[in-house]
């Protein structure tokens, strides 16, 4: 749980005075005194971060990860330690989105790296990722405004599939042969070894380093006398029809499980998906929402980290489904005409190291042969596949869903 924000012994009440943009975090998750700022003083200066969780058996790193989230993308602005910028030309540039829950650790093993590699190859880094929370539209801005090739960053790294597979995107640019994958994996983790599609790109110019599964968490209080659901299929029944919470403010992931619910199940799946909708949550909200006084979602969609906040032994279960978890991968571009001068940027983004921050810090499973991605070897992914993408307008597809799911709301 260490971060240079706050530590675990600090009173409730110092972390909202510090950083006032936590105390929505701390509101939503049960803590909904401290909305109001004569109870928070009341309450919050009697009570320290550790021990207030260990009464909501609240996972304690979980939750401090939400509560730097917020206070990372409040001070987005001015927080030099995701962009950082250089005035030599031949600097090698790195764009791109990180996951929340992994981002401040990976972009400070980044900044160690950068210093040894400077002293060794006398060239810069510069580089800017933010939180995958703020969107893509500012690298699709960029890579729309590069005419050629040459005006592109060197590396780009991002989850899901809007910038890397639209036509004109990086689609242009892929079918220009500019980008290879020389990461070196000769296999991925034999974690994704139980599915029928492989994850490597077989034209090897698309590396992957980690994926973000989609789970269930289920409310068996409001389930009532319906059966669980252990599937995809399960979730577009009619009897789930205005039951399910679906993370649609995360991009990313929810354009994948359009995606691939269509590859699957076809337009019609897509439709269904839009009768059950209950509500939009944040995954921080969602494994809270069988409190809630509002009508409560049955199934909520998410990504497999915020499970981990569930209490145990409580109504909320979580359900890795038997089809498979529908994953968004973290892509990673690289460009073929520098592989020589990135080679070494490319090796630290693909190593262990990096891979283990992925999966250990955000639940998000390496693909590196030698992580040890904590996951039972039983449960299996759901992935499109790369013949589907090379055949299918990814971009076209994604719209098509969003409109039939939003007619069927």
């Amino acid at each position: 749980m260490e971060n240079k924000y706050f530590n675990s012994e600090d009173t409730l009440w110092n972390i909202c005075e510090k950083y006032p943009e936590t105390i929505k975090v701390f509101t939503t998750n049960g803590f909904e005194q401290l909305g109001d700022k004569s109870k928070r003083e009341a309450f919050g200066k009697t009570i320290s971060l550790k021990i207030a969780l260990a009464i909501k058996l609240i996972n304690i790193d979980s939750f401090s990860k939400l509560l730097v989230e917020a206070i990372e993308l409040e001070n987005m602005q001015d927080d030099t330690t995701t962009n950082h910028k250089d005035s030599d030309e031949d600097a090698i540039k790195v764009v791109g989105l990180l996951p929340c829950p992994v981002r401040i650790p990976l972009v400070e093993k980044l900044n160690g790296f950068i210093e040894e590699y400077k002293k060794e190859y006398k060239t810069p880094v510069e580089y800017d990722l933010k939180a995958a929370s703020m969107g893509v539209d500012w690298l699709i801005d960029s890579v729309t405004e590069a005419d050629n090739a040459d005006n592109l960053s060197d590396i780009f790294i991002s989850a899901g599939f809007d910038l890397f597979f639209e036509e004109h995107l990086m689609g242009k640019f892929k079918k220009m042969d500019v980008f290879a994958d020389s990461t070196g994996f000769e296999k991925y983790n034999t974690d994704f070894d139980n599915q029928e599609i492989s994850l490597k790109d077989p034209d090897k110019q698309y590396s992957m380093i980690g994926v973000v599964p989609a789970v269930f968490l289920i409310n068996t209080q409001e389930l009532g006398d319906r059966p669980m659901p252990k599937t995809w299929a399960d979730i577009l029944k009619p009897e789930f029809e205005k039951s399910v919470s679906l993370p649609i403010g995360d991009f990313d992931l929810f354009n994948s499980i359009l995606i691939h619910l269509y590859k699957a199940y076809g337009i019609e799946a897509i439709k269904s998906l839009g009768k059950s909708l209950l509500q939009d949550m944040h995954p921080s909200q969602m494994v809270k929402s069988h409190i809630s006084k509002k009508k409560k979602p049955t199934i909520t969609i998410m990504p497999y980290f915020f499970t981990k906040m569930v209490k145990e032994g409580g109504a909320m279960q979580a359900v890795w489904p038997e089809d498979g978890a529908i994953i968004s991968p973290i892509f990673m571009l690289t460009k073929k005409d520098k592989l020589e001068k990135l080679q070494p940027v490319i090796d630290f983004f693909a190593s262990k190291a990096v891979g283990e921050v992925l999966s250990h810090q955000g639940l998000f499973p390496s693909v590196h042969p030698d992580v040890d991605n904590r996951i039972s070897k039983k449960n299996k992914y759901m992935w499109l596949g790369w013949d589907y993408i090379k055949k299918a307008n990814v971009g076209d597809i994604i719209r098509e869903c969003m409109t039939a799911f939003n007619e069927n709301i």
